[in-house]
């Protein structure tokens, strides 16, 4: 299955890395031929608690160098939400006649895709790999993490198990029936998780041990599962079950939040991601446009839809935008801040 991966940041090195080491064929696609070049002298390096892998990369270009000279009949999109929505178009005409276009971004990305696109060609991905690029071509990985395929539509296709099996000799691969459910299942954590400590400046172990952090976590992770049911959506378990201990169809804590069930299932979370480094903290460092829009942002906006108020949510995307302006910085009194606006 000739691949190609487009976008070399974090997720699409790790998962370049894993294909290369199997002895698989991948091609890869750059933004420029700068970084191309650097990629095929340097090759690349992963580094995991166990093991360091280092391979070299042939197969390397700038994105356009690729157009009317190759097909592919798996496209794994790795880029930021904007620019996959921004070049998407393009990758059609790299795909074989019955190849398939991986997205992997956060939200609602891959719909977006399929309404301009068409479902066929479309695939939809989640990456739950703690990954951090160092610089280019020199990666980390934190967990063992997995990718998760599916139709937009729901079920199962002999395609998903086609990519599954390709993919499946290199990483970790399963495939969901519930896909959108998949999907609000990350955005659950993105919103409450990655967000918060990016604008903590933390990792969520750091910031839920304090009384703000702890009780804007829990505010921002209800508004978003509110929408989540409101929308008609069944979030899937992931690393606990979506919907905490104490919940209920109004969409509120029917139970204090320091009761020893939601404390063991705020814990299962800390196991599994409270020492990791926020994706959109690394954004911040790096000056780059974050995701909020695809994430804390789409919260808001179906909340409007349906309507569910979303008041938490609504002045994180506000504080994020401040951030990425230059108006504030990363900080663990951001979230308090956070509280009192939207109180």
């Amino acid at each position: 299955m000739r691949t190609l991966i487009v976008g070399v940041g974090a997720i699409g090195g790790l998962i370049a890395a894993r294909l290369r080491a199997a002895g698989l064929p991948v091609w890869l696609a750059t933004r420029d031929d700068q970084s191309a070049t650097l990629l095929r002298r340097n090759g690349l390096r992963l580094t995991t608690a166990n093991e360091d892998v280092a391979v070299d990369t042939p197969n390397v270009a700038e994105l356009k160098s690729y157009l009317g000279q190759a097909s592919f009949d798996l496209i794994v999109l790795a880029t930021k939400a904007h620019d996959a929505l921004n070049i998407a178009p393009t990758l059609l005409a790299l795909l074989a006649r019955e190849g398939v276009l991986l997205p992997l971004q956060n939200g609602s990305i891959p719909w977006l895709l399929g309404q301009k696109l068409g479902n066929e060609k479309i695939l939809g991905g989640i990456s739950n790999f703690g990954a951090t690029m160092i610089k280019p071509g020199e990666y980390e990985q934190r967990n063992q993490g997995n990718l998760l395929i599916g139709e937009l539509t729901g079920g199962d296709s002999e395609r998903t198990q086609c990519i599954r099996r390709w993919l499946g000799q290199a990483i970790d691969v399963r495939v969901s029936q519930n896909f959108i459910g998949a999907v609000w299942a990350k955005l659950l954590l993105n919103c409450s998780v990655t967000t918060l400590g990016a604008i903590a400046g933390q990792t969520m172990r750091q910031y839920v041990a304090t009384d703000d952090g702890r009780e804007l976590f829990q505010r921002t992770y209800d508004e978003a599962l509110s929408v989540a049911l409101a929308s008609g959506v069944r979030p899937e378990r992931m690393i606990v079950e979506p919907i905490p201990p104490g919940w209920n169809e109004r969409g509120v804590m029917n139970c204090d939040v320091k009761n020893c069930e939601y404390d063991a299932w705020l814990q299962q979370l800390l196991d599994g991601y409270g020492d990791l480094k926020p994706s959109m903290l690394q954004d911040f460092e790096h000056r780059r446009q974050t995701e909020i829009m695809f994430i804390n942002g789409h919260v808001v906006h179906l909340g409007k839809m349906f309507p569910i108020p979303t008041p938490v949510n609504a002045a994180i995307v506000s504080t994020v935008i401040a951030i990425e302006q230059g108006h504030v910085v990363s900080d663990l009194l951001l979230l308090g801040e956070i509280l009192h606006a939207s109180s």
